[in-house]
């Protein structure tokens, strides 16, 4: 039977946080941002197992008080990162049984939030299409702006997409365009853009305005905010 792995990628710096903890393990509810995904998958049944790919300065700590700590399962192996994400990322696909991988998933440990239904989603549109990554339609008007800071125009909101992880793709595919993009010394902000690059389409669908992206000291803020929402409902349940 083939399998679905996720790759959890927590080797960022996040220097825009200002903080001198990287900001996969600031606490949050008590626990470390990092804890939030990794749980999920671990507990989604589609999963069959996961790699962590961080610092490897790091490997030790997330196996000790991370891992161990909170019991998380389906931990296939923790690789270390390399100096550019998409680095990381061939770090964390060559680390998965490649023999038995069907669809991979791609995430970034600073979303703590991704959903259950997100995780099944992802895998049934990479099931069909070969690629697919979740993500929102933006709520504000996007103006495109000159050098000068003056509007050179409006875009159509209609058709704008905020792209978020988890992206799911063929393992086999996903594997082959990251060592061709190495190979040619390309540079890329995500895994989609990869894709797309060898000629490939993603299907984008929908995901959450609850999975959240943090970056910043404010979205430590709104996350606070999420998890308190969470624990309201559960104990309206």
């Amino acid at each position: 039977m083939k399998k679905n792995y996720a790759i959890v990628l927590a080797a960022g710096k996040g220097t825009r946080m200002g903080s001198r903890v990287n900001k996969q393990f600031l606490n949050l509810d008590d626990r470390p941002v990092l804890y939030y995904s990794l749980h999920e998958f671990s507990k989604n049944k589609l999963i069959h197992g996961i790699i962590l790919v961080c610092g490897e300065d790091k490997i030790e700590y997330c196996r000790e008080n991370v891992i161990k700590r909170f019991k998380i399962g389906k931990i296939v192996d923790i690789v270390k990162g390399g100096t550019e994400r998409q680095d990381s990322v061939l770090n964390g696909l060559d680390a998965v049984p490649s023999h038995e991988c069907n669809i991979v998933l791609i995430h970034d440990a600073a979303r703590p939030f991704v959903e259950d239904n997100i995780i099944k989603n992802g895998i049934k549109y990479a099931e069909r299409y070969g690629a697919s990554a979740c993500g929102i339609r933006p709520k504000d008007t996007i103006k495109i702006a000159d050098k000068l800071g003056f509007s050179l125009g409006t875009l159509d909101r209609s058709k704008l997409f905020c792209v978020q992880t988890p992206q799911c793709f063929n393992y086999d595919m996903i594997l082959d365009c990251h060592r061709k993009l190495k190979e040619d010394g390309i540079k890329v902000t995500d895994d989609t853009a990869v894709i797309e690059h060898y000629g490939n389409k993603v299907y984008l669908y929908d995901g959450s305005y609850n999975n959240i992206k943090i970056t910043t000291p404010e979205d430590m803020i709104i996350a606070n905010s999420v998890i308190e929402k969470y624990q309201s409902l559960t104990l309206n349940v």
